[in-house]
């Protein structure tokens, strides 16, 4: 007779809320029978203790071994990671007020920064002086001020940049993600890989 089978797939980290932590809050599973299913999603997978955020590391050998304890003639596949952490975040209200005061702070720091590498990069190419030397080619004069090639210029860079990174007026110009999401979600995946090596070789690893 064969065995039946349940697919699990573990992803590389996930988060919860909940301090009682069971396997369908972390794991895709799939079975034929889906009693099956919901009785596996059920098992609790760990209590988290303390009054702080926690990263915990998860051997999926440790789900095979909880859910062959219920069901001891289920065969396991896993299609998803084979180690993957799991972050445990107390349920708190955020405040707006401080919210709204980090918000501010970021527009700050983002906007001077890149006005001030926009300036220097400017500066370090001559691009004032580069505007001046075309003006004096197609016109045969030298200009004393600025001109239509200044403002063309600043347009230019403002909608360059809003169609780089994908957004206007808070939409999306396309489905694509943006390069700062790409930039943010291989950290993420490195960094992921990293706290996993560390907790391994640490033997933090939950199994």
């Amino acid at each position: 007779m064969k065995a039946d089978v349940v697919y699990i797939k573990a992803p590389q980290s996930a988060q919860v809320v909940n301090r009682n932590i069971y396997l369908q809050d972390v794991i895709e599973i799939y079975a034929p029978d889906a009693n099956v299913v919901k009785e596996i999603g059920k098992i609790l997978l760990y209590k988290a203790k303390g009054d702080k955020n926690q990263k915990l590391i998860f051997s999926v050998m440790k789900i095979i071994n909880m859910i062959q304890k219920e069901y001891p003639d289920m065969l396991i596949e896993n299609i998803g990671e084979a180690d993957f952490i799991v972050e445990y975040k107390m349920p708190l209200t955020p405040k707006k007020s401080m919210e709204y005061v980090k918000l501010v702070l970021l527009a700050l720091i983002v906007f001077f920064g890149a006005a001030f590498t926009i300036m220097t990069f400017n500066t370090d190419v001559s691009v004032g002086e580069v505007f001046h030397n075309i003006y004096y080619l197609v016109t045969g004069t030298r200009k004393s001020g600025g001109s239509i090639m200044e403002v063309a210029y600043s347009l230019g860079l403002l909608l360059g940049i809003l169609g780089f990174y994908n957004h206007f007026k808070g939409a999306k110009l396309h489905d694509d993600p943006t390069p700062i999401h790409i930039e943010m979600r291989n950290y993420e995946e490195e960094m992921n890989k990293a706290i996993i090596k560390d907790a391994d070789r640490e033997g933090k690893t939950l199994k």
